[in-house]
């Protein structure tokens, strides 16, 4: 079910998480608390509980792949990621939907669901899309700082020659009113060309990206500062001023943590409005610190390993999706206690936020652009037999030029379940995927049990393959294709 909403349903959206709040107290008073069969039955599977933990579920919206594809990388190479880099959300997030689509800024809300193998357990989807990306003629103009890593770790093929091949591709594809500033660093920083227009200039921006060598170590924190240094001194008034961060992220010199980095440009984040878009490449990637560095910098990931993948990124999604259409976007999904018992959120564990700041708008949240959507899954244990309302899942989000909150929401009721998984719609299907073959490559500790109505990833190569013939899709095929590679089984044709 679907709503499209703005800030003037703020009144009757806090009137009704207010009332939720006393049905809560009432569940936790005893009043509909459930039963002990019910408390057995969800029981090791990792959930947070109605009784212990809330009805509420509130993180901040994360547009990131990297996660997954750099796990398929390793999976190609012969090797099984470390668990700590896999990400659920980046998974799911990795292929294509079709929510509906609002016609200005903001969001529309789709939830839906479908009933697992295992008694009680249902898959519930949030869907978030923003409008469509507008043509390339009518976004507004671009100020890009590309930050480029020069250590001599990007001298290995895929690196340095791989970021030179984007860059020189998205030149040729950005309008001449864009400008474009280029900063290295390895040992220390430099500003080899200034916030340039490419009108007229896209030869010399070519001759810059083309003079990079590799060198010695890796100062990404200096790169960082010099980098939103250059962007601020070049930001134009009207145009998308961001900084890109092209780098294995092995730091080894000067400041190597996430958090001191973005202390240290803080002012050129917050103040004027300067975001974060990472590139991760390279056999061995910094994973963890490019990824918080995009979370705590507005921005989001994506790892490239060919030119195919570069060009998808520079020459496609970048030119397209370089405005933004919502600031510190962040969703909350309450259940209903009286049909619902325990829900787990999969993935988005570094993205939580604080049930109480939802509304917070000094809280930070995602940054996110047109032609997104974003997709978070639940586990969901309901009572045996209830009917009616499940979950209501609302966004929050500031518009990019005036600050102003809006809000949407979107709701689901148990009729509307689907009686399985795998009778739900294809892309049901797809994201219920990724997210079982994710949790499969990070399960294996009593803390984090497998989802309800995991197939095991010999099953799920089977059901990839399956989705890959009927959706035609290629990213679908390359899912299969990694899941398959995970689980030592042969092609299933």
């Amino acid at each position: 079910m679907e709503r499209y909403g703005d800030h003037r349903a703020r009144r009757a959206l806090l009137a009704l998480t207010a009332a939720g709040g006393l049905l809560l107290t009432a569940c936790s008073a005893g009043g509909a608390a459930p039963t002990a069969g019910e408390k057995a039955r969800d029981g090791g599977s990792g959930v947070v509980r109605q009784d212990a933990g809330g009805r509420l579920s509130t993180f901040a919206l994360d547009v990131d792949t990297a996660s997954y594809t750099y796990a398929r990388r390793t999976l190609a190479d012969g090797r099984r990621p470390d668990p700590g880099t896999v990400r659920p959300e980046e998974f799911v997030n990795s292929f294509r939907q079709d929510y509906r689509r609002p016609d200005g800024n903001g969001f529309t809300v789709t939830v839906d669901g479908a009933r697992t193998g295992e008694p009680d357990w249902s898959l519930v989807r949030v869907g978030l899309a923003t409008r469509p990306a507008a043509p390339d003629a009518h976004r507004p103009p671009a100020a890009l700082t590309f930050v480029i890593d020069t250590s001599g770790s990007m001298g290995e093929p895929g690196r340095l020659d791989l970021a030179q091949h984007a860059l020189t591709t998205l030149t040729d594809r950005l309008r001449d009113d864009d400008s474009v500033a280029l900063v290295t660093f390895s040992g220390d920083a430099e500003t080899v060309l200034p916030m340039t227009r490419l009108g007229g200039h896209r030869g010399a921006v070519r001759d810059a990206v083309e003079s990079l060598e590799p060198q010695n170590s890796t100062n990404l924190g200096a790169g960082v500062e010099e980098g939103y240094a250059t962007a601020v001194e070049g930001a134009r008034k009207g145009a998308t001023n961001r900084v890109v961060l092209v780098s294995d992220a092995l730091a080894n010199t000067g400041e190597t943590s996430a958090d001191a980095i973005l202390r240290r440009i803080d002012d050129a984040r917050r103040e004027h409005g300067v975001t974060l878009f990472g590139v991760g490449v390279g056999s061995t990637y910094g994973d963890s610190l490019m990824e918080r560095l995009a979370d705590r910098g507005d921005g989001h990931t994506v790892y490239v390993s060919d030119p195919g993948e570069a060009d998808k990124v520079f020459a496609g999604q970048l030119p397209q999706n370089i405005e933004l259409t919502a600031r510190d976007a962040k969703a909350q999904v309450a259940f209903d206690p009286h049909t619902v018992t325990g829900f787990r959120l999969i993935g988005y564990d570094d993205r939580k936020v604080a049930d109480q700041d939802f509304r917070d708008d000094r809280v930070d949240g995602g940054e996110v652009g047109p032609g997104h959507t974003v997709t978070a899954l639940y586990a969901v244990h309901t009572r045996h037999g209830a009917r009616g309302h499940l979950a209501t899942a609302t966004v929050r989000w500031l518009d990019p030029e005036t600050r102003d909150p809006h809000e949407a929401s979107g709701a689901l009721e148990t009729g509307a379940l689907a009686g399985s998984v795998w009778r739900a719609s294809p892309r049901f299907q797809v994201t219920a995927v990724a997210a079982y073959f994710a949790d499969a490559l990070r399960t294996g500790s009593a803390d984090r049990p497998a989802l309800p109505g995991a197939p095991g990833l010999t099953g799920l190569a089977r059901r990839a393959a399956g989705l890959a013939r009927t959706t035609e899709d290629a990213d679908v095929r390359g899912l299969a294709d990694a899941i398959r590679e995970a689980s030592g089984t042969d092609p299933v044709e």
